[in-house]
């Protein structure tokens, strides 16, 4: 006789989909809600905005060139993903990674300001930065115990001001800004002044031609979409990631096991803290965006990687779409009519659908009891027709 497969909704994969399909479509839906208390009668036009993002615009050219931005800004948005996802699977909860990505864009940006280094130096330079940032707390969580929550909502604001004093020193005298790529400083004859450096720029590889000519799009969507499968095969298909899944399931069997339990709640914390660097200089090696050395809050890049990890079920593969939908509608914020609107409500959107993804487990249990009670009743009829037939 032949085994039937998995019936279709019991597949995890199918269960995660729908239940962050839903995730969004109820924040959207109360974000709907939101925008008719602020303004009933734009609320309809205003929520379209959000969605659409580039669509707003008739030609296709700048529709294309918008896309381009996005996906720009997806990148480093799916390396704050990645960081959270991967934390999480070992057992820790990683809301570090925006101090993690300051690090990273403090560690870039200054390479490629101060000391007029290359693209791929600053890159590398912002992964160690990130590295070193996750590793303290996971050190402190490994050897004394410190949740990781507390030392990394610490590490967040120390590494802020420490950035920001870091690139006070390099700053154009006249700009509140510091330009990661256009300009490094040099000192000549005692004077300090400014040259181009294009090398810190990542290389386009050609893609600028697929998005209208945009100049921010390059290596680093390529770059992101590969570095998502190396997480997924990191963790699911290398005894590496059996071990560090295994540390974080259950640190006192992995320790009998012969495992290295401290080492591996460094080491996560470490390729965690890594990610989210190397996802900030994806952004600001761009100069799609500029770092204020006035920067007096943490950038959301790190919290809304929260968001895409748990839309995404938690799933590398997952959280490249998910960091992109999360992406489009935070810029579609800035469609909205500012008059009426702020653009802040496409934050408020993203944060609402973050609360509803912690009812994804709630979801899957109560779809599971659904199905098992349906399957008991059909084996019951079943039964019962076999009764009758005898």
């Amino acid at each position: 006789m032949e085994k039937k497969g998995t019936p279709l909704l019991r597949k995890p994969g199918v269960q995660t989909l729908i239940a962050s399909l839903l995730c969004i479509v109820l924040g959207l839906f109360i974000g709907y809600i939101a925008l008719l208390i602020i303004n009933p009668a734009g609320a309809g036009e205003a929520i379209l905005a959000i969605v659409k993002n580039f669509w707003t615009y008739s030609k296709q050219a700048t529709q294309i060139k918008n896309l381009g931005n996005t996906l720009v800004k997806t990148a480093p948005l799916l390396m704050c993903s990645l960081s959270v996802l991967f934390a999480y699977k070992v057992g820790l909860f990683n809301i570090g990674a925006a101090g993690q990505y300051v690090a990273g864009a403090g560690a870039s940006i200054y390479c490629a300001v101060a000391l007029g280094w290359g693209w791929l130096p600053c890159m590398l330079m912002a992964v160690v930065s990130g590295a070193v940032i996750g590793a303290i707390s996971g050190a402190l969580k490994a050897y004394r115990n410190v949740n990781e929550v507390i030392s990394c909502i610490m590490l967040n604001w120390i590494t802020l001001y420490l950035v920001n004093t870091l690139l006070s020193a390099v700053k154009e005298p006249t700009s509140n800004y510091t330009y990661a790529i256009t300009k490094h400083l040099v000192t000549v004859d005692g004077v300090v002044t400014t040259e181009a450096n294009p090398g810190a720029v990542l290389p386009s590889l050609g893609l600028e031609n697929l998005f209208s000519n945009n100049k921010y799009v390059g290596l680093a969507i390529p770059l992101a979409i590969v570095l998502a499968i190396a997480v997924w095969v990191l963790l699911n298909k290398t005894r590496l990631g059996y071990e560090l899944r295994a540390t974080g399931l259950n640190k006192n069997a992995a320790k009998y096991c012969g495992m290295r339990d401290r080492q591996n709640i460094v080491l996560t914390m470490a390729i965690s803290g890594g990610l989210a660097g190397i996802g900030a200089s994806m952004l600001y090696l761009t100069s799609i965006q500029q770092w204020s050395v006035t920067q007096s809050s943490v950038p959301g890049m790190g919290f809304n990687g929260i968001a895409a990890a748990f839309l995404g079920g938690l799933n590398p593969i997952g959280a490249i779409f998910s960091s992109f939908f999360i992406q489009h509608i935070t810029d579609g914020g800035s469609y909205l009519d500012m008059r009426v609107y702020s653009a802040e409500i496409s934050d408020f959107i993203s944060s609402l659908i973050i609360y509803l993804c912690g009812f994804v487990l709630f979801f899957k249990t109560t779809l599971n009891r659904r199905l098992d009670k349906r399957e008991e009743k059909k084996i019951q009829a079943d039964h019962s027709k076999g009764g009758q037939a005898s």
